[in-house]
């Protein structure tokens, strides 16, 4: 028999409107991995993560070879978790044969990367590199294994989300470009030769081939949209001469161009300078966040906060949105996070479907203007300009606010015109008990404080970090 104090704990959780906020539906070619394999990549990625972490605050690494592997870990992690195609589609090709192709593909592969042993092992001696040993013993078998990899994984497929064996393929592929580039990059002035005439063959297959991995893993992740546009230019810089008017140019060959294209003036340049420090860095923190069950917590105290207003679903979507653009920074993150739980409450005390729709695409959009944890645009902004991102933060706080306050105040006349309701009590978590959990708010607040005290956003991102653990 329970007691009047565990009845009325049991109805205060009951009330608890948002549950699973912080897990992320998996995409449509997202596999899905389950007992060894599962434990293998989150050990995989932990160890991405960590190293991450470890090389920004202890012991840092040359920028070109930090960037270089920041690449490519990428890569691995995205072929082993990303298929070619959804995982809902029927299969093509039975196991058996995946596997047979995929071993003969990765034989030129390995040879590849045999090769740059044999390289390192010529510097390491004092003696140069023949130029054909380069091209036929390490350029085209990578580039055969790389290419007939890719275009073979569009066409055979396993089953569901269980891995196919081209994509291990393709990780070897990602092994050998990048131990080349790390074995030139300082033995051969790699630097000071790439997008020139005296840039090495090797040095351009191996950046080929990486563009390549690069390319085809965007596809699998952003769609082909982006892909698209990329090969236009690629191709554009090969067929200028061939071009009418302001089109034309004089064009590149293939060794200046694909050695001048894997530089800090291109694949190594800001976004990717972005991407290994600042936005891997907060994507560990929002991970943290995300275990702590802190997404919960910021709608249920929105609901709890905003709820019993008149359209108080429409209001809690701006609020909820917020405060989880505090910790993600992204528009569709939003969207996912709250529209499922606020769409329904909305459409329900009186907003048409439309309405619902557009009141939280507009206030999850302000996610991504919110400080502390903007978008991308912001981290690339103070890359490029060279202002500390603690500034365009604090740049940040009058149109972010002035943003989610108009928005409030569209849905409140929209909601009095209508006349419409808030939640009633029963209906919505305990502030008191919402309150009682204000401590989840600590890492942000550290964040803050941390970049307004002066320290860099790395620091000040691991110390947030730290406190979310």
């Amino acid at each position: 028999m329970s007691t009047p104090s565990s009845a009325s704990s049991t109805d205060a959780e009951d009330r608890l409107i948002a549950q699973g906020v912080d897990d992320e539906p998996p995409a449509n070619n997202q596999r899905t991995f389950t007992q060894r394999a599962a434990l293998l990549v989150s050990i995989l990625s932990a160890g991405y993560a960590f190293w991450h972490v470890f090389s920004l605050n202890v012991a840092p690494v040359e920028t070109w070879a930090f960037r270089i592997l920041h690449v490519a870990g990428a890569l691995i992690i995205g072929f082993i978790a990303y298929s070619s195609a959804n995982v809902d589609q029927p299969q093509r090709g039975n196991q058996s044969l995946i596997k047979a192709l995929a071993a003969i593909l990765a034989l030129p592969a390995i040879y590849a990367l045999y090769t740059v042993y044999d390289m390192q092992q010529i510097i390491a001696a004092g003696e140069m590199i023949i130029p054909e040993m380069e091209v036929n013993q390490f350029g085209i078998p990578l580039a055969v294994a790389t290419l007939s990899a890719i275009v073979a994984s569009w066409f055979l497929r396993p089953e569901g989300s269980k891995f196919n064996w081209l994509d291990g393929t393709l990780v070897l592929t990602v092994i050998a470009s990048t131990a080349y580039l790390m074995v030139h990059l300082d033995g051969t002035a790699l630097r000071m030769r790439a997008g020139t005439p005296f840039a090495s063959p090797g040095n351009a297959w191996a950046a080929m081939v990486g563009l390549a991995l690069i390319l085809e893993l965007t596809r699998r992740v952003a769609g082909s949209a982006l892909v698209i546009i990329s090969v236009i230019f690629v191709v554009y810089s090969f067929v200028g001469p061939y071009l009418p008017g302001f089109l034309t140019h004089d064009g590149f060959d293939f060794s200046r161009f694909f050695s001048y294209i894997y530089t800090d003036a291109g694949v190594l340049g800001a976004t990717t300078a972005v991407s290994s420090t600042y936005i891997i860095l907060f994507i560990v923190f929002a991970a943290f966040l995300q275990a702590s069950k802190v997404g919960d917590y910021f709608v249920n105290f929105a609901f709890a906060a905003a709820g019993r207003a008149r359209g108080g679903p429409a209001k809690v979507a701006v609020f909820a949105s917020g405060l989880m653009g505090m910790i993600n920074g992204t528009s569709a993150g939003n969207v996912v996070a709250t529209g499922s739980l606020t769409i329904p409450l909305m459409k329900k005390v009186g907003y048409n479907g439309k309405t619902a729709g557009a009141i939280e695409a507009a206030a999850s959009t302000g996610g991504q203007i919110m400080p502390p944890i903007m978008g991308a645009g912001a981290f690339i902004m103070a890359e490029i300009t060279g202002i500390p991102y603690s500034e365009i933060a604090i740049a940040a706080v009058i149109p972010a606010v002035l943003y989610f306050l108009s928005t409030y105040l569209m849905v409140d006349f929209e909601a009095a015109k209508l006349g419409m309701r808030g939640m009633r009590s029963d209906e919505l978590p305990q502030f008191s008990k919402m309150v009682k959990q204000v401590y989840l708010f600590i890492p942000i607040i550290i964040l803050i404080v941390a970049l307004f005290m002066g320290y860099s956003v790395i620091r000040a991102g691991t110390l947030a970090t730290a406190a979310a653990a």
